[in-house]
């Protein structure tokens, strides 16, 4: 039996190719060929932090990277996600065939044997379905988002969801997408709050090519999710993946780690860190409020504020006051395992989930769309770990309401208590990770 040969194929965006990329290292560690496909646009700027050196972060050597175009043309909004979702699969799904040729081409005797692909790149396994490549899913959500798009057909069949646009067939209804699992609003489902069809419509295609895959790997642990992990024995839950980081560069863009020497200047649990990850983006009457919310709290914060939101860093920076910093781009996980953060504002994006829970960290939850309300649902309902805002008549969180929740949050003993029980669990539960980790290994051998 030869070395796994993994052909790993991400959605051109940052929360997919960082996970990806990660596990990628992960499986280098265990002996494993890596061939890592991304979009052309992707692929210079991953060179290009390489080559910068990435601030003592390195891609190991192991893993060759390859790319296609996506299609997507250079005047194109790529937060459209409608227009690079379809321009994606239409531009690579006829190049990838001569891709994977070439590919083997250059060593014969260690052939692709594994596609290895996330959300929206299930075209990849049908494709690998046809050479005759085995398949599996790497879902960069948590596995409870997975079992609601593999839930969709079942649904529809049973008149809980009106089959064209995934909205629930009677007014308010709650969902239960397994016994196992807690009730749900329908305005939960990640598919729902995008507002948006065609998102629907594509998830219930979408799925048929997952299930192509014979294995579904998920960043989660069993005690973390146990019910939704119950629902198919293709679940595998192959977390905590930040445990087997090690200086590895898995970012699009540039991390200012000025913000940990700012840290190391703090006292401890005493800052506010705020971020919203690498795709939502605040309206200026909302940037505003979280501003002034953040200045009448008198506390230090650590506020990410990306450089493609529609603001400069400076516009941030002329509320944070003496006890602010604002940084375009975090070293997220640094941050989050550093002794001084005491909270963290977050749009409740899986990777931020699974970051803050493993280090402890209470929440506040502010979520945008996707899965962001069914993790809000597991942060402050099943693990109790958070709490969420509310909104004024307006739809804005006030600076007030900030302001209450923060200081609220931040005397709640009992949250703090469950947030260190659950950050011990997650960490017994890596044994179980590796373990799965391993006979996914060997199942992907030749």
């Amino acid at each position: 039996m030869g070395i796994p040969h993994f052909l790993a194929i991400p959605f051109p965006i940052q929360g997919h190719i960082n996970p990806l990329l990660q596990f990628s290292h992960v499986l280098v560690t265990h002996g494993c060929k890596i061939t890592f496909l991304s979009s052309d646009e992707n692929y210079r700027k991953l060179k290009g932090e390489r080559d910068a050196a990435g601030h003592g972060k390195t891609i190991d050597p192991n893993i060759k990277f390859v790319s296609l175009p996506d299609g997507v043309d250079p005047e194109d909004d790529r937060k459209d996600q409608t227009n690079v979702i379809s321009t994606t699969i239409r531009t690579m799904r006829v190049k990838l065939p001569m891709l994977i040729q070439d590919v083997n081409a250059l060593d014969s005797h260690n052939k692709i044997s594994c596609i290895i692909v996330t959300k929206n790149m299930g075209w990849a396994l049908e494709v690998g379905h046809q050479l005759g490549i085995k398949g599996a899913l790497f879902w960069p959500a948590s596995a409870t988002s997975l079992t609601s798009f593999n839930s969709i057909q079942r649904l529809i069949d049973e008149g809980t969801i009106d089959s064209k646009t995934g909205l629930p067939t009677r007014n308010q209804e709650l969902i239960q997408l397994s016994s196992n699992l807690p009730l749900m609003e329908a305005a939960a489902m990640p598919w729902y709050c995008l507002g948006n069809a065609f998102f629907f419509l594509h998830m219930k295609q979408e799925m048929e090519n997952l299930n192509l895959a014979e294995k579904w790997l998920c960043n989660t642990t069993f005690d973390l999710e146990a019910g939704a992990l119950s629902t198919s024995p293709k679940l595998l839950p192959t977390g905590p993946l930040m445990a087997n980081e090690n200086n590895i560069l898995c970012s699009l863009w540039e991390e200012d780690r000025t913000c940990l020497e700012w840290l190391d200047l703090q006292p401890p649990q005493s800052v506010i860190y705020v971020s919203f990850g690498s795709m939502v983006s605040l309206k200026p009457n909302q940037f505003n409020e979280l501003a002034l919310g953040l200045d009448l709290l008198k506390r230090p914060f650590l506020w990410v504020v990306r450089e493609d939101n529609g603001f400069e860093v400076n516009d941030a920076c002329e509320f944070r006051g003496s006890q602010g910093k604002v940084v375009s781009w975090a070293p997220q996980k640094k941050v989050l395992s550093h002794p001084a953060i005491a909270c963290f504002i977050s749009h409740c994006g899986w990777n931020s989930t699974i970051e803050g829970v493993y280090n402890g960290v209470p929440f506040l939850c502010w979520p945008f769309c996707s899965d962001q309300f069914m993790n809000q649902t597991y942060i402050c309902d099943v693990w109790k770990v958070g709490v969420g805002f509310d909104r004024d008549e307006n739809g804005l969180i006030s600076k007030e309401e900030i302001k209450k929740k923060v200081e609220q949050l931040l005397v709640d003993e009992e949250i703090k208590e469950r947030s260190s029980k659950l950050m011990e669990m997650i960490i017994k539960n890596k044994t179980q990770g590796d373990q799965n980790l391993n006979m996914f290994i060997n199942w992907a051998k030749d």
